[in-house]
């Protein structure tokens, strides 16, 4: 990848006898969404703390937007936009009154200020209600105001934790489209931290896996969807009992099989055929009336990961 926004190499953390990133080196796309994915403590947010500068790393080397994390973050700030844990938002000021605020601090002139706020508010859906205090809007429609806000001094990078989080499905659906536009429209690189993995699947066009600040894997979610989980099939028929169960089981080619309501639910190793399972299954007596195959999610390649290296 050589058009890379954010680079990190063996980027490491520790806080007194904890290791919260432990050599992570990855490479951030222009013009893209970046899923950075984990569990609760993996070291998501010390990982971002790291490329903007708030944190020093214990060891390793960052680079965001051309500019040393450790040495020249004020750069890299001034050039990113950021919605973390809270939202920063003032709520007893109006929408309209929150944006010139930020707008001002950011050393935007007055005229470009106005229209600026005119266009991501427009662009979030929010124009209309301008005039409404921030404090009487829903978490949906804050977190939309708060990512318009970071978006503000037109930034080439934004970074969102978990943005999504605490919505419902309505709301987070709303935001993830206009995420979705914004990245069309305007060509930022969003760096994404998200629980949602269904969200990720959507947006991200590659994604990073860690887990206790560990690098499991890295790529576009299709490849790692193939790459590092099985295939599913199900098949539907008579005959599905514990005999044919038992020689399934046997085979090399099948992780799993179980049988449910009167399906029989497989996971295949990685690109097995299911051809040869057909007759086999014929001449164990099942009658067999449909057979339908699907790859599995970005959520089961995330739960394979969680399962392997937590072993």
């Amino acid at each position: 990848m050589t058009d890379a926004v954010i680079r990190t190499e063996g980027l490491t953390r520790d806080f007194a006898s904890t290791r919260a990133v432990d050599g992570l080196s990855i490479e951030v796309p222009r013009g893209a969404v970046f899923g950075f994915l984990g569990p609760n403590g993996s070291g998501k947010t010390t990982t971002i703390r790291m490329l903007l500068g708030l944190l020093e790393p214990t060891s390793g080397h960052a680079s965001v937007l051309g500019f040393d994390a450790a040495r020249q973050a004020s750069e890299i700030r001034l050039r990113s936009g950021c919605l973390l844990e809270y939202s920063g938002l003032y709520e007893r000021l109006s929408v309209e009154e929150n944006l010139e605020l930020f707008g001002r601090i950011w050393g935007i002139p007055r005229s470009e200020r106005q229209a600026r706020t005119k266009e991501v508010l427009q662009s979030f859906g929010l124009w209309e209600r301008r005039q409404d205090s921030a404090g009487t809007w829903s978490r949906g429609m804050k977190q939309k105001l708060a990512v318009a806000r970071a978006l503000l001094h037109r930034p080439a990078l934004i970074f969102l934790d978990e943005p999504t989080a605490g919505l419902d499905p309505l709301a987070a659906a709303a935001l993830r489209e206009d995420l979705a536009a914004l990245t069309r429209r305007e060509g930022v690189t969003v760096f994404l931290t998200t629980h949602n993995l269904t969200e990720a699947e959507k947006l991200c066009a590659r994604v990073a896996v860690i887990r206790r600040g560990r690098l499991l894997a890295e790529g576009p979610p299709e490849q790692l969807r193939m790459q590092k989980a099985g295939q599913r099939a199900e098949i539907v028929g008579r005959g599905l009992d514990e005999r044919v169960l038992a020689m399934l089981r046997e085979r090399p080619e099948i992780r799993s099989a179980t049988v449910q309501e009167g399906r029989l639910l497989l996971e295949l190793e990685d690109h097995s055929p299911l051809s040869p399972l057909v007759p086999l299954l014929v001449g164990a007596g099942v009658e067999i009336e449909e057979i339908r195959r699907e790859r599995a999610s970005l959520e089961d390649v995330f739960m394979t990961l969680m399962e392997e290296n937590g072993r």
